[in-house]
């Protein structure tokens, strides 16, 4: 069956000719559900419950600060409708530490609080689908009692109504309209919340919300995350019912700051806009000017790249020497495959490396933005340990047999979540835990992504950083004393300067050890292409880089996946190194940034299958990382080359 055929058939319009599969499937169908998760969550997972960070004297080298920038509770209306029930106050307790009931009913509790965090509902219909009696599958009846008591018939049916419902009619479900009264209560509730969980030093909220703007497909996400630096907010969230165009939330951006808020917009993971999210060209490819704001990269000055919906670093479509490209490749819908016509304008580096075109031609970068990684839970909490993973949207992913479809009647089939990923978190370094503070460093891109592991990484590009300062133990100070972080610009350098790069890089202290650090070089060349590269700058082990491809030699694997563990015999604790580019050209453009990789790891769904008995689906592990934001060169004087095309 095909995604729209299946839709039918649990919904009870079945073609007559298929009769004779329907009567085999419905015996499998009215087995009752085996899945021990909805019970206790993971089956063996120690989960330590850790103070939150104490208060500490600012530091003027920056300390590092862990959050999520993207949670959504039962104010937004796809969370309602899939069983979450939690509210923004839930959301900000759990991000603390504290233990909170899941959609499908069982406890969670995070493994370490984290530093700072926002709640970001959609702005559309917000607070609405919770207090408007809707005859939906989650409302009939508890989605914990209907997971507990029904069979897998039931179950995906119900999943087919939901997910209709939703394709159909977007987050408008069966409501009338827009209530503004509704809609302005919830908004009071999402700042309360944040207001009351707000303790500087100790731990950060941000008020903001998610503009969910899809270009007429739900399947296609072009949001935004919306943040702002204090309590000084509208009265009403602004939404794609308001504006449905980027531009259209720029001017409202715009608006915002000349009225003197601090606020920024940071796009949604990219990989799942169709070629949207970073278009800079019509149809045709002709520039589209509006699009190519001089201020865009001020607006939107960081991207989430890593999140439960996978990776949008880069695609191996568009990186095809990039042997680790096809990190937590996600599609929307199953079955709709990727061409390079919709990866194109989706994934970050390739935006980089547009933006330097612009650069060139224009003499400014609308795509000069940093990067972070977020959940995008819709469950009020952030669980983006692979062995901690409790899932997205509790209908669809919230145990871990509907994540592998044992819950359900071909859900593994049916659903993108098997290929969804575990989430991510943003690094900030930041002078100390305050708004203020985190904030300028959102502002600056003074950032880093990771897939969920606490891995720190740390960048510095400058022109007289010595080769010593990788191994100094007062490198981070010289460093940024001759140089700038990740996120800066080079300055303008003298005649026979070439960029020199220190990058440092620690494992997770309850992570796995460290694989390789490398630095990734995007540039514009002298006939006007776009080209990239991929520099090995450090790795553990006694490994060489193979003279004959340029490749360094997998670290190895130590994953047994069968009991869900790896040990940390191989890789390092630490990773550090020097790099100078010895193809620098001052006449053109070019960005930098780093990228660390863990040794091999079980995946989530490798867990998974452990707790459910059944074989593991594939990959059975991966290789988490952290992927820093770039830094820039700039010519002194632009020059303007004629347009060609990005080459891999």
């Amino acid at each position: 069956m095909d995604w729209v055929a299946a839709l039918r058939f649990f919904r009870g319009t079945v073609d007559p000719r298929q009769a004779a599969v329907v009567c085999l499937v419905v015996l499998v169908a009215c087995e009752p559900i085996d899945d021990p998760s909805l019970e206790r969550g993971r089956s063996d997972t120690a989960v330590t419950e850790l103070p939150l960070r104490v208060a500490e004297a600012a530091n003027p080298l920056r300390n590092l600060y862990w959050g999520d920038l993207h949670i959504h509770t039962a104010l937004s209306s796809d969370a309602f409708t899939m069983g979450v029930r939690t509210l923004p106050a839930d959301a900000y307790r759990f991000a603390r530490g504290a233990t909170i009931e899941h959609g499908a009913g069982f406890p969670i509790t995070i493994r370490r609080p984290l530093d700072f965090a926002a709640v970001t509902d959609h702005s559309e219909y917000l607070g609405q689908a919770r207090l408007a009696d809707l005859d939906i599958p989650t409302t009939r009846q508890p989605l914990k009692q209907l997971l507990a008591q029904e069979n897998r018939l039931s179950v995906t049916r119900a999943w087919a109504e939901t997910m209709a419902l939703i394709a159909e009619n977007g987050f408008k479900l069966t409501l009338p309209g827009v209530d503004a009264a509704v809609n302005a209560a919830a908004w009071q509730q999402v700042i309360a919340a944040a207001e009351q969980y707000n303790e500087p030093g100790i731990f950060t909220t941000f008020i903001g919300w998610e503009w969910s703007a899809d270009g007429g497909d739900v399947t296609v996400h072009l949001h935004r995350n919306v943040i702002y630096g204090d309590e000084r907010v509208p009265a009403l969230p602004f939404s794609a019912l308001d504006g449905p165009a980027a531009t259209d939330l720029w001017n409202f951006l715009r608006q915002e700051r000349a009225l003197g808020r601090q606020v920024l917009a940071i796009p949604h993971n990219g990989n799942l806009s169709r070629g949207g999210m970073y278009r800079l060209t019509d149809e045709d490819g002709l520039p589209l000017p509006e699009l190519a704001a001089p201020d865009r990269s001020s607006l939107e000055p960081l991207s989430e790249i890593l999140q439960v919906k996978g990776s949008s670093e880069t695609h191996p479509l568009l990186s095809p020497r990039d042997e680790f490209a096809g990190f937590e490749i996600a599609d929307a819908v199953p079955g709709r495959r990727a061409s390079l016509e919709t990866v194109t304008g989706s994934y970050a580096r390739d935006a980089l490396r547009r933006g330097l075109g612009v650069l060139e031609r224009e003499g400014f970068n609308p795509l000069a933005f940093g990067v972070i990684g977020a959940s995008d839970s819709h469950n009020a909490s952030s669980s983006t340990d692979e062995d901690n993973h409790t899932g997205k949207l509790p209908m669809m992913d919230g145990s871990a047999g509907l994540r592998t479809g044992r819950a359900g009647l071909g859900l593994q089939y049916l659903t993108p979540a098997p290929r969804w990923g575990s989430g991510g978190l943003a690094g900030v370094w930041a002078e100390e835990n305050t708004r203020a503070s985190l904030f300028a460093a959102l502002q600056r891109r003074e950032t880093f992504a990771t897939s969920g592991p606490r891995i720190l990484l740390r960048m510095f590009g400058g022109w007289q950083l010595g080769p010593e300062l990788a191994a100094d133990p007062q490198g981070v100070q010289l460093a940024d004393r001759a140089g700038v972080p990740m996120g800066g610009q080079l300055p303008a350098p003298a005649p026979g300067q070439t960029p020199r790069f220190v990058v440092f890089a620690a494992r997770d202290t309850l992570g796995a050890n460290l694989d390789r650090l490398q630095i990734v070089k995007g540039w514009v060349g002298k006939d006007g292409s776009s080209r990239e590269r991929v520099i090995n700058v450090s790795w553990s082990g006694d490994r060489a880089i193979d003279p004959a491809t340029g490749r360094l030699p997998p670290v190895g694997s130590t994953v047994d996946a069968a009991a869900s563990s790896y040990d940390n015999s191989i890789g390092a604790a630490t990773l550090s190194g020097w790099w100078q580019d010895p193809d620098f050209d001052p006449d053109h453009p070019a960005f930098y940034y780093a990228r660390v990789l863990e040794i091999p790891t079980p995946r989530w769904s490798t867990y998974d299958a452990r707790d459910l008995g059944i074989e593991p689906i594939q990959p059975i592990a991966i290789q988490e990382r952290a992927i820093g934001s770039a830094i820039w060169y700039q010519p002194p004087e632009a020059t303007v080359v004629a347009a060609k095309p990005a080459l891999p």
